[in-house]
């Protein structure tokens, strides 16, 4: 095989997320080609030859998979880079994750005790929350709103016909885009480094239906002459009048013009103005009422977070009475889960912001037996005077920082709680605990994410030994 060299042949395997494997008996190889589905047929060029580990980029599908039995349900699929599996029925997606997650932890443990992936209560209009990009569809383009067009870092695609989200968030996203449109206003060029509007994030609660929509600019509003082209003040005005008078399901908690100059193309904000209602949300899960601001880490599912939670309580079994440390515990929604049958929960998080959010939500629900902690789990473990019955972990995508694991580990509790969205990170973590005499003895899957890549799992996990 030669670079650029164009090839076809059958995806023979999946690995996650999107590692498809093609064998091509001629040239004795496999190649990686990303973003394809078992049994597809498919034509790829290679972009990195040779014998040990060759890829290549997809081209296009020849013939689909059997697994694909349905049309997709959004316009926008074959473009956006949002969903990666309606071509699926919900069922199939199901159990091609559960597959994927299977093959990585049978590898550290053959007889690995996975039982199912549990199915989202809401397939479409799940999502809680959304993040939109301003752009182009195409270089000098006229102005878009959506998301990144599949396998691309400009491109955008306005995906007001997303089935994602419910109907009040493509109302606010159709509506963002045409006044923006109207006004001829620049988005902010990420290699140029200039422009105006940069993201649109809208939170909705699923039980509250409580709206916060956050519009993300630049700070400095001047053309290209140095005036003022869009005066901000009224502009801003203008924009929540207009969003006001949208007849909606839900309500206005709150929208915020958010100014961020930073180079990075993420959500953050140098400064926050309330141009109407209140810079937070609330949300409900499992009796309990949650305050969440612009950035919390909130599950993006409401519903489906709700069976996770019921699962994780399950799993960790009978609490009464103990002390139970709630580690990277964001809102603290865990925490507040568990508290109630508990003696103490500890919770850390490193978002300030988030712990707060915490001590505020558990005062509102009258859990005098939470307390959060700021500050990195590796940092703050070694703070804490209690010594725990049981843990949960609930860590980011990359999983538990190597060090800050053993430190957990070494308090030698007999059950840990283990819960993963990203299961590569998960199988990496779990030989540790293979090494410090735990044993998963229960595992499922919960799909918190329909239609898309990503999943959850959960794992109890018991110290055999010391």
């Amino acid at each position: 095989m030669k670079k650029n060299e164009i090839y076809e042949g059958t995806v023979e395997t999946l690995k996650f997320p999107n590692k498809g494997y093609v064998k091509l008996e001629q040239e004795e190889a496999v190649v990686l080609v990303k973003n394809t589905l078992p049994g597809q047929e498919v034509r790829f060029q290679i972009k990195k030859a040779g014998k040990s580990n060759p890829q290549g980029n997809l081209i296009g599908v020849i013939k689909p998979s059997p697994m694909e039995n349905q049309i997709p349900p959004c316009r926008h699929f074959d473009c956006c880079g949002g969903c990666s599996y309606q071509t699926m029925d919900y069922e199939t997606q199901r159990k091609l994750k559960l597959e994927q997650v299977q093959a990585l932890l049978k590898n550290v443990m053959p007889e690995f005790p996975l039982e199912e992936c549990l199915a989202s209560p809401m397939e479409w209009g799940y999502r809680n929350k959304m993040e939109f990009s301003f752009g182009d569809e195409y270089k000098d383009g006229p102005l878009a709103l959506g998301l990144h067009k599949r396998g691309s870092f400009y491109d955008i695609v306005p995906v007001c016909g997303c089935q994602i989200v419910d109907g009040d968030v493509r109302a606010i996203l159709k509506e963002t885009l045409e006044k923006k449109q109207k006004k001829k206003m620049p988005f902010y060029h990420k290699m140029r480094h200039d422009g105006i509007l940069r993201h649109l994030m809208i939170r909705k609660a699923h039980k509250t239906n409580e709206i916060l929509v956050c519009l993300v600019t630049t700070s400095d509003w001047r053309g290209e002459d140095g005036s003022s082209s869009w005066p901000k003040e009224s502009v801003l005005s203008e924009y929540r009048d207009r969003l006001l008078a949208l007849p909606l399901t839900g309500s206005y908690a709150g929208i915020l013009h958010m100014e961020n100059d930073r180079l990075s193309d993420v959500v953050v904000s140098d400064h926050t103005s309330v141009l109407y209602g209140h810079d937070y949300f609330y949300e409900e899960l499992l009796g309990l009422k949650f305050k969440i601001s612009p950035f919390s880490f909130f599950q993006t599912n409401s519903s489906g977070a709700e069976v996770l939670y019921e699962l994780v309580r399950e799993y960790i079994g009978d609490i009464k009475g103990k002390v139970v440390f709630d580690l990277y515990s964001g809102t603290g929604t865990i925490a507040q889960v568990l508290a109630p049958v508990t003696k103490k929960v500890v919770g850390v998080e490193i978002v300030e912001e988030a712990v707060v959010a915490a001590r505020e939500n558990a005062k509102r629900n009258h859990l005098d037996q939470c307390f959060f902690h700021a500050g990195d789990v590796l940092k703050v473990i070694d703070e804490l005077k209690e010594i725990p019955d049981a843990i949960v972990l609930d860590p980011p995508r990359e999983g538990v920082h190597p060090k800050a694991l053993k430190k957990i580990l070494e308090f030698g509790v007999n059950t840990i709680v283990y819960i993963s969205c990203k299961p590569t990170s998960l199988a990496r973590d779990l030989e540790t605990f293979l090494e410090y005499g735990y044993r998963p003895v229960r595992s499922q899957c919960v799909d918190m994410f329909p239609w898309t890549r990503g999943v959850e799992t959960v794992i109890r996990l018991d110290r055999i030994k010391n």
